[in-house]
C-alpha cells in the first residue's frame, strides 16, 4: 500500500510525468540538479517515491514539493519494497490522478541519467508516437560522454548475452534506469508486482511481449542512445544480489517462456496436484 502527499493533483497541464524513486537517499539526492531541471522545464511533473527509507529522505522529498508544490508529487511507501515496486506504486499514481499526462517514465534518484536528456527522450516518443515505449541506451561511442565502470563487466556481458536469448531480440540495454512509456501501456505492463527486484526491467518487455507478440520489442519499442550516463558510486546492487541474477533470469524465462506449455485451457498447470482431479 502507499501513503500519497499530494491527494489532489494541482491544476497544472503536464505533457510528461518522471517518476524517481529514493530508497536513502538523505545525503545524496541532487536537490540542486533537481530544482534547476524543474525551474527549465514546467511541463513535467516529477513524481517522487519514498521506498520506505529508513533514513530522512521522506523530509528531503516533502521539501523538494514544498518548494515546487505545482510540480512535484510525494508518494510515500512506508514498506520497503525495492525499486520494482516503488517504480510500480509511482507509475500507478500518476496513471491514477493525471489522466491528461500521456508519457510516464521513470529516472534513477542518482541521475546517472540527466533529466534533461531524459525530457529529449519523452519529445522524441511524443514526435513519434508509433512507438509504445523509448529506453536510454548506455552505448559508447565516438561523441558521446558514457562513464561506466568496467569492473563488473565479465558479468554484464553474460548477463546481456542472457537477456537477449530469453527476449528473442538484440537488446543493447535493457537495465538503464531511463525508460518513457505511452500512458496505455501502463496497466498491462505494471499491473502486477514483479517477480524480481533488479531484473524488473526484463520482465517489463516480456510483459509486452506476452500481450503484443514476439515482435512488439523490434516495432514498439525504441532503444535511445544517450549522450551522457555517469557510472554513481556505493551502487546499491551487491555482490550477493549478483549472485542471485542467473537464477533470476532462469526464473523468467521458465514464467514466461515455459511455464504456458503446461497449462491447460482453463489456465491450470498440469503439475499442480490440487488442480489433477
Amino acid at each position: 500500500m502507499t501513503t500519497v502527499k499530494n491527494q489532489t493533483p494541482p491544476p497544472v497541464d503536464f505533457q510528461y510525468a518522471m517518476v524517481v524513486p529514493c530508497y536513502n537517499e538523505e545525503k545524496r539526492f541532487p536537490v540542486k540538479a533537481f530544482s534547476t531541471f524543474l525551474k527549465n522545464n514546467t511541463n513535467t511533473l516529477l513524481c517522487l517515491v519514498n521506498d520506505g527509507s529508513k533514513d530522512k529522505t521522506l523530509e528531503v522529498l516533502h521539501a523538494m514539493s514544498e518548494q515546487f508544490p505545482s510540480q512535484v508529487d510525494v508518494v510515500d511507501m512506508p514498506q520497503n519494497g525495492g525499486k520494482s515496486e516503488a517504480v510500480r506504486g509511482g507509475m500507478f499514481h500518476v496513471y491514477d490522478n493525471y489522466r491528461a499526462i500521456q508519457l510516464v517514465g521513470f529516472l534513477d534518484a542518482d541521475l546517472a541519467t540527466k533529466p534533461e536528456e531524459w525530457v529529449l527522450m519523452a519529445q522524441y516518443l511524443d514526435d513519434n508516437p508509433r512507438y509504445g515505449a523509448i529506453v536510454g541506451s548506455r552505448i559508447s561511442r565516438l561523441g558521446a560522454d558514457i562513464d561506466r565502470n568496467d569492473n563488473r563487466s565479465i558479468l554484464s556481458r553474460i548477463v546481456k548475452a542472457f537477456i537477449r536469448i530469453i527476449l528473442q531480440t538484440n537488446f543493447q540495454d535493457t537495465q538503464c534506469g531511463a525508460k518513457v512509456f505511452q500512458r496505455s501501456l501502463i496497466p498491462s505492463l505494471f499491473g502486477r508486482s514483479f517477480k524480481t527486484p533488479w531484473l524488473f526491467d526484463v520482465e517489463i518487455f516480456l510483459r509486452l511481449q506476452k500481450k503484443f507478440g514476439r515482435t512488439s520489442l523490434r516495432k514498439g519499442v525504441l532503444e535511445y542512445p544517450l549522450l551522457h550516463w555517469s557510472e554513481i558510486g556505493d551502487s546499491k546492487l551487491k555482490l550477493k544480489d549478483s549472485i542471485k541474477i542467473p537464477m533470476q533470469l532462469a526464473g523468467l524465462y521458465y514464467n514466461y517462456r515455459i511455464k504456458h506449455l503446461f497449462e491447460t485451457k482453463s489456465g491450470y498447470n498440469v503439475f499442480d496436484k490440487k488442480n489433477a482431479a
